[in-house]
């Protein structure tokens, strides 16, 4: 049976590696000409408790250098640490910071700010093109902005995101905050979510461009207006209305939130991985199959000398590098995967036990409920 199992799990990496949409592979993206004329550009910016972060992130952002028209709406969201004051005191006339209205029953919190900041956004640029929106917590590399819109301008795109560069500073970091980034590949392969023919459809949610006939095509965010995974939900919407997605790895914008080490990766996960699953008992059984055979056994069948589990042992680790590679961390982590994914699975467990308890998607003292 062991010899069976370690069989199972080379050929799944031969297959996870030739045939899952190169997910492994860091690959530069491309930049085509700039357009000739620059489109005008409604940022939205929901913003819950984030006073501390919120300064810095709107100063990079208004420090773009994009040569259209560009206006910003924070939406305060309920905060309670003075993050509308934080946003005020940044003082640039494109800016206008918003109270959010009362939260309405069967929306999750910050796609009803999202929502309110649409609403606010093209009331003041009614000739918007395209709606940026983007967290409160990320530090915009100046050409960012101008990048993404060439890129959706010369590929008629619908949607296009950016999974902004997290922070990885502790040792613990440099092992999970990678893998993190790597398990997300691997669900939804880059080339898949950029390839109109494939049904596979996420994004990014620090970071995302949506063209604004796209939202009116799926009937705005109230569409999604129970989402907790809102970045996919509307990524999955537009490509449902046959819009185009790109979605890449931002190389210079990055998060400005610490990660907190294990615990808090450990808190991520477990606040959204359920509901990634659609909250089926089945479809969490076979994800714990899945990485059991795959992640999980090939480094313990090594044990008993089976040269099928060395083998994907080496295929996994090999697969880990590049992303290592991409966070500047230590090569000697890859050989570690194994464990790393016991821990994921570990808190997509917990993310499961928290949603039986009725804790399911708490961020910031609010629970979102199924």
């Amino acid at each position: 049976m062991s010899d069976l199992i370690a069989l199972i799990g080379l050929i799944a990496w031969v297959g996870l590696l030739g045939a899952r949409g190169g997910f492994w592979r860091m690959e530069a993206s491309p930049l085509p000409p700039a357009p000739k004329t620059w489109p005008t550009i409604a940022v939205v910016v929901p913003a819950r408790d984030e006073a501390a972060l919120i300064g810095a992130s709107l100063t990079s952002l208004l420090a773009q250098d994009y040569p259209g028209q560009m206006a910003v709406v924070v939406v305060d969201d309920a905060s309670t640490d003075g993050t509308a004051e934080a946003a005020r005191a940044v003082g640039d006339g494109r800016l206008t910071v918003i109270g959010g209205r009362p939260l309405p029953p069967g929306w999750s919190g910050k796609v009803w700010a999202m929502s309110q900041g649409v609403e606010h956004a093209l009331e003041v640029l009614p000739e918007a093109r395209y709606v940026l929106f983007t967290d409160a917590d990320i530090h915009h590399h100046p050409g960012e902005l101008a990048r993404m819109v060439t890129r959706a301008e010369a590929w008629r795109l619908d949607m296009a995101s950016l999974m902004v560069r997290l922070q990885c500073r502790s040792r613990a970091e440099h092992g999970l905050v990678p893998a993190f980034v790597y398990f997300f590949r691997l669900l939804y392969p880059f080339t898949w979510v950029n390839d109109q023919a494939e049904v596979t459809a996420a994004a990014a949610g620090g970071l995302m461009l949506v063209r604004r006939r796209a939202l009116e095509r799926i009937g705005g965010l109230q569409s999604l207006r129970g989402a907790l995974i809102d970045d996919c939900a509307l990524a999955a919407a537009v490509k449902d209305q046959g819009g185009r997605l790109w979605l890449g790895m931002a190389g210079a914008t990055s998060s400005l939130r610490p990660t907190s080490g294990w615990r808090g990766m450990w808190r991520n996960i477990a606040r959204s991985a359920y509901a990634q699953l659609d909250h089926s008992p089945l479809r969490l059984a076979a994800t714990v199959a899945a990485m059991a055979v795959v992640f999980l056994a090939p480094p313990l069948l090594t044990l008993t000398g089976s040269i099928a589990a060395v083998a994907a042992w080496g295929l996994m680790a090999l697969s880990f590098l590049p992303m290592l590679g991409f966070y500047r961390a230590s090569p000697l982590w890859a050989p570690l995967l194994p464990l790393i994914a016991a821990f994921f699975l570990a808190a997509t467990l917990d993310s499961a036990r928290r949603h039986y308890a009725g804790r399911g998607g708490a961020w910031k003292g609010r629970v979102q409920l199924p």
